[in-house]
C-alpha cells in the first residue's frame, strides 16, 4: 500500500467541506421579536432566527417576545426579554 498519496483523507479536501463556518444571524445587544417554540432541558425557552438557536430566559413554548442578544457562542446565543 502506497500512504504517500492518501486521498479523500483531509476532511478539507473534500467536496463542499472545509469552507468555513456561516455567518451568525444575530449580533450582540440588537433586538429581535421572535417565537418561543420549545424548551430547552434547563427550562430556557428555544427560538430559531434563521435556523441559529436562540436561548431566551424566562421564556415559554407560544410566547411571542421581543429579545435582545446577550451571549453569542458558536452554536447559539443566549437573550433576555425586553420590556
Amino acid at each position: 500500500m502506497n500512504y504517500s498519496r492518501r486521498h479523500g483523507g483531509s476532511y478539507e479536501g473534500r467536496r463542499g467541506h472545509g469552507k468555513g463556518f456561516k455567518s451568525c444571524p444575530v449580533e450582540m445587544g440588537k433586538e429581535y421579536e421572535v417565537e418561543i417554540t420549545e424548551t430547552s432541558p434547563q427550562g430556557e425557552g428555544i427560538a430559531r432566527i434563521q435556523g441559529f438557536v436562540v436561548r431566551v430566559t424566562d421564556a415559554k413554548p407560544g410566547d411571542r417576545v421581543k429579545i435582545k442578544i446577550t451571549k453569542i457562542s458558536t452554536m447559539t446565543a443566549n437573550a433576555k426579554i425586553t420590556k
